[in-house]
């Protein structure tokens, strides 16, 4: 009974210290991203994007802080020799849990430019988020003409990412477009033993609109040795350990320029998905 207390105590304090970092790092912001939306001249982007950067950073790493003194995970980390601070990078990952974003910015953070996620153009207007997303160079996916199909305008995405061109990028896509599990791995009868099926879309557009300008791709094998956690487990500091597993792979060239067709991109992820899967059930038999 006195752990459990304990540990919700301490979920409390890290929940304290995640709203108040998040507060600051955002107020902070704030006046860096209105110099960027009023002067977007190259000289005012280049020392406010660096200033932005810097409070990112500071972000993550007061996260890893409380990550730390909570519970200090043990991440067994494997494939980010060689890495570059200033390169451009195509990040796909299988999605366990709430806590791989916390845990993939820790592993990643000082390697590789920060991990950033394509977001819907509706919500750059989330009130003073939407605005640090925006100032992040966060890109956003504008949809085709009324909406109606849900087809991503690709041109106008791309236009948006053309800033990308110049600033060392990492786009980051959970491939599976959702959480694992055992509920949903059994409704989409998911052919991997340890993974829901992948959904090519996201890789299709981020190669379309980017894919010349990247280096390689991530592909991210993560795994929880004692099961997966909720994010209130991370809180509470019952995370004991996790595994990541990063191998870097040339992206084909047929699937560069925006010519690649759907099927294509998506018979490349499968490929991947069929060695992640394999990977992950070593993993498990090595527990």
């Amino acid at each position: 009974m006195a752990g459990r207390l304990y540990s919700g105590v301490k979920g409390v304090a890290a929940t304290l210290v995640l709203v108040l970092n998040t507060l600051v790092f955002t107020t902070a912001m704030v006046p860096f991203a209105l110099a960027k939306l009023i002067a977007p001249a190259a000289a005012v982007r280049h020392v406010v994007d660096r200033v932005l950067n810097a409070l990112a950073g500071y972000w993550i790493r007061v996260n890893g802080a409380w990550m730390a003194a909570v519970g200090r995970t043990r991440i067994d980390v494997q494939g980010v020799e060689g890495l570059k601070r200033r390169g451009w990078y195509l990040v796909a990952s299988n999605h366990a849990s709430w806590v791989d974003i916390l845990v993939l910015q820790k592993v990643f953070d000082g390697r590789i430019p920060m991990l950033k996620f394509f977001l819907k153009q509706e919500l750059i207007w989330v009130p003073v988020i939407g605005l640090a997303w925006w100032a992040l160079d966060f890109p956003f996916l504008k949809r085709g003409r009324g909406g109606a199909s849900g087809q991503v305008d690709l041109e106008s995405t791309r236009r948006a990412c053309e800033r990308f061109k110049l600033i060392p990028t990492s786009v980051i896509i959970f491939v599976e477009g959702t959480r694992f599990t055992r509920a949903k791995h059994h409704a989409q009868r998911s052919p991997y033993a340890h993974l829901l099926k992948p959904k090519g879309g996201g890789l299709a557009i981020a190669l379309a609109t980017m894919g010349e300008r990247f280096d390689a791709l991530l592909d991210v094998t993560l795994a929880y040795p004692e099961g997966t956690p909720t994010f209130w487990d991370l809180l509470c500091g019952r995370v004991r350990s996790a595994v990541v597993r990063v191998q870097t792979r040339p992206i084909p060239a047929e699937l560069l320029g925006g010519g690649a067709r759907r099927a294509q991109v998506q018979e490349w992820i499968d490929a991947l998905w069929r060695d992640k899967d394999a990977l992950l059930d070593a993993l498990e038999r090595a527990r």
